[in-house]
């Protein structure tokens, strides 16, 4: 889910009903456990005991294809790490490094904060820059101080900050997004004006 102040978390373009809510990063410990980088601001709603989380890996992973439970969500030192049910050691947990959780999108989920979308609602919209359509979102990037949208236009992509200065409107019903982009960001900057030449100074001494 996104807002203007947190990250998008990016979706699956292969499967539009399912949401990326984290990627497993490093394992923690003994016992199974795996550090969590979160795609979502909802940790506490979507990794609840119980819940059914789809993988993400590559084909050559002997995950491929498979799903995992959660027993639980911890935090050390403000960090989030997740218990599995079946990965009980390092070596397994170890294995799952890299992977991408991902849970079932209900369409009828709305988003509880104002001003938040999900990635795939965003992906296909037209942006238009006073009132001409200049482009179309074709995915998200998510930076640790902001989000992008990438947007395809004539010229190529490009990356607009995703931030209510300079996406002051997002339509999905109407399906755009309105952009009061800085000068220089759909299109290069003219060149600076060349200096005045300046008149040669004649250093020599007066006769």
């Amino acid at each position: 889910m996104s807002t203007w102040w947190t990250p998008i978390p990016k979706q699956p373009p292969a499967d539009s009903t399912r949401l990326r809510v984290g990627r497993l990063t490093k394992a923690h410990g003994l016992k199974g456990a795996i550090k969590i980088e979160l795609y979502t601001d909802e940790p506490d709603r979507r990794f609840v005991p119980g819940a059914v989380l789809h993988l993400q890996v590559p084909q050559a992973s002997p995950w491929f294809g498979t799903s995992l439970t959660l027993t639980e969500l911890r935090w050390y030192n403000q960090h989030p790490v997740v218990f599995f049910e079946g990965v009980t050691d390092r070596t397994a947990a170890e294995s799952l490094v890299k992977a991408i959780l991902l849970v079932d999108h209900d369409p009828t989920e709305v988003p509880e904060e104002e001003d938040a979308w999900y990635d795939h609602q965003l992906v296909g919209l037209n942006v238009v820059r006073d009132g001409v359509v200049v482009g179309t979102v074709t995915h998200l990037e998510h930076l640790p101080a902001q989000d992008l949208l990438v947007v395809k236009t004539d010229a190529g992509e490009v990356m607009v900050p995703f931030v209510a200065a300079i996406v002051p409107l997002v339509d999905i019903a109407g399906g755009t997004i309105t952009v009061t982009p800085p000068p220089g960001l759909f299109e290069p900057l003219p060149d600076e004006a060349a200096a005045p030449e300046q008149p040669a100074v004649d250093e020599s001494e007066p006769a």
